[in-house]
This record gives C-alpha cells, structure tokens and sequence, in this order.
C-alpha cells in the first residue's frame, strides 16, 4: 500500500495547477516585472517619450527626504497594526474561549468585522470620529479633550491604526481561537491541580503551544500592514495632514497615479518588495527560533 498520487493521464496534474500558475503569472509576475523594467525609465507625463536612465530613479528616492519620512511612517504605523491587533486579538480569543454559555454567539460576533470591506471600515470609523458630527468626538469634548483628526498628525495616526487594527482583528481572532481549541485541557488541568495560577499557565503552557499560529499571524499582519491598509487610508487621511500618515504603499499611489511619476513609483514598488522580501527572512531567520512546534 502506497499514498504516491497516480495520474492516468500525462497531462492531467498540469491542467489542475494550470490556474493557479495562470493567475500568478497574470497578476504578479508579468506585474511585477513590469514595474522593475518601468524603474529603470523616465517617461513624461503623458507616455510620449521615455529614456532608460538605469538607476537615477533610485538614487533620487534615496536622497528624497520625503521617501524616508515615509519610511518612518511605515515603520511605525506597521508596528503598532501587528502589535496591538495580535495582542487584542489574542485577549479576546482567551476570553471567548472560557465562555461557557453562548460562547457561539461571542465568537460569531467577533468574527463578523472581517467580512466588512477595507473602505467601509474605514468610513465607519471617520464618521464616530468625524470632528464636527462624530458621536466619540462628542464624548471626547465632554471629558474636556479635543479631537481633531484632520489638523493633528498624531491623531490622524490613531485614526487610521484604529481602523486597520478592527479590519484585522476579527482574522487574527480567528486563528488564536482555533489554536486556543487545540490544546489539550488535560496539560491546563494538570498545571492547575499542581498550583500554577491563571497567568503561569497561559504564560508557560498556553502561550507557547500558540507560538507557531503567533509566528504566522505576525507574518500575515506585517504584510497587511504594508499592503492591505492602501484603501483604509485612502478613505480616512489620504496621508495627511502634511504626509505624517503617507505609508510606502500610498505614496506609490499618490507620485505614480496623482503625480504621474511613473518612473519613481516604480521605483518605491521595487524598493517595498525588496524590504517585505528582507522583513519576511529576518521573521523566518530569528523570530522562528523561538517558536517551539
């Protein structure tokens, strides 16, 4: 007895992934090796010449002070999506998880906000924190504290990590509650009946059976977080105010599709993979260390 696969027809196992190969090819190979060949080219607004100028294109990014704030931006908007979404996410998941009745219910709600579209989200949250009719910045003028989104950097900040965390905390719910599920009660049972309170035994036993679904969350989030937040802000701040929420992937928008600097967006789409590409392998290098399957 053997579990090999046998295909009575030669062709057969190629026209199964066919699809999947036609797909990747369509909208990310020919894509992407557009954007690298489009990087190395100057071409006027209006596509009637071009020049191929190597790598002026990046050597004008890398000296513009604006791509690096940029950068910044990044750096700080996708650190505090994965981390406060992963972390919410994971209390939500342990409290639902000790649920006894309705605990259905609970995860069911929970899960709903990922079926909401990235733009809808994202108006949901500019009308509760519209600053002349938003209900939150009515509660927040009455404690006394000024909320104003459109003229104050760190609060358009808020804005839009408050919507992407709530797009995405539902998918990290998710995987969390399922591998909250996974393990085994009787190792819980057993720490319990030896004395280890509730906080040793999700820290020493719960905690680390999660690491491999963390690891993979933490992966997934960051890339989200690069990626999948364009509409988001988009739809809030359009980077503003003064491009202190302009991400890499919204500026790629903004000089390519607004300013029609094709060339130089180019550019930023061969820099940002290159920098989600080195991301991923340092997270899979040193991070996966401390993951125990």
């Amino acid at each position: 007895m053997h579990d090999k696969s046998v295909f009575r027809h030669r062709l057969l196992p190629y026209l199964l992934v066919a699809p999947q190969l036609i797909i990747t090819l369509v909208f990310f190979i020919w894509p992407a090796g557009q954007a690298f060949y489009q990087s190395f080219r100057v071409e006027d607004a209006f596509g009637f010449s071009t020049e191929f100028v190597w790598f002026e294109n990046f050597i004008y990014l890398l000296s513009e002070p604006e791509y690096w704030t940029s950068v910044r931006v990044t750096a700080v908007f996708s650190g505090l999506v994965a981390v406060s979404g992963m972390a919410l996410a994971l209390l939500l998941a342990v409290m639902a998880d000790k649920v006894v009745r309705a605990g259905r219910f609970y995860q069911t709600m929970l899960i709903w906000p990922y079926a909401v579209a990235p733009v809808v989200a994202a108006i949901l949250w500019v009308m509760l924190l519209n600053p002349s009719i938003g209900i939150i910045t009515y509660w927040l003028s009455k404690l006394g504290y000024q909320w104003n989104y459109v003229a104050n950097s760190g609060q358009a900040m808020t804005l839009v990590v408050i919507a992407s965390v709530w797009k995405q905390i539902s998918y990290n719910f998710i995987f969390f509650i399922a591998g909250l599920q996974a393990i085994p009660r009787s190792l819980i049972e057993a720490a319990a009946i030896d004395g280890a309170r509730p906080f040793r035994r999700f820290w020493q036993i719960v905690f680390p059976l999660l690491s491999p679904t963390a690891f993979f969350l933490l992966v997934v989030n960051v890339v989200y977080a690069f990626f999948d937040t364009f509409a988001i802000i988009h739809a809030t701040t359009q980077g503003g105010p003064g491009n202190t929420t302009k991400t890499l992937v919204y500026k790629v928008y903004s000089d390519g599709f607004v300013g029609l600097d094709l060339g130089s967006s180019s550019a930023q789409s061969v820099l940002l993979m290159i920098m989600v590409i080195a991301l991923t392998v340092v997270q899979f290098r040193y991070v996966e260390k401390r993951v125990q399957y």
